[in-house]
């Protein structure tokens, strides 16, 4: 695969930082399969809902997340990467608020259907 134009941009980072910035690409990764694994689980280990399809609906909410996350991810990542070859300020990114309020809205919908007769 070709690296994109802007990696050839700018001045190479610290090597320390660049590295740090991949790390953080890869735990976004997990969070990624973590999602797929948790829409599997809900379906295969959560009772069928007393609201019809909701157990469906969760599933299918947290497998779309851990599609699109790792896309979201590589933007970051190759974002931040800009930023250091070219001596910029980093990017604010809401990734961390969207992931933190989607995560306790999918739990919530996780504890209702674990309850819900």
């Amino acid at each position: 695969m070709r690296e994109p134009a802007w990696y050839r941009s700018g001045d190479e980072p610290d090597y320390r930082f660049s590295l740090a910035n991949e790390r953080t690409f890869l735990a976004w990764i997990r969070s990624a399969l973590a999602l797929l694994a948790g829409a599997v689980a809900v379906l295969q280990f959560l009772p069928p809902a007393a609201l019809s399809g909701m157990r469906d609906v969760l599933a299918a909410v947290l497998a779309a997340a851990g599609t699109v996350l790792p896309l979201a991810a590589y933007h970051r990542w190759s974002r931040i990467q800009r930023a250091m070859r070219l001596g910029r300020e980093l990017p604010f990114t809401p990734l961390l608020a969207v992931m933190a309020v989607g995560a306790g809205v999918l739990g919530v919908g996780v504890v209702l259907l674990a309850v819900l007769p």
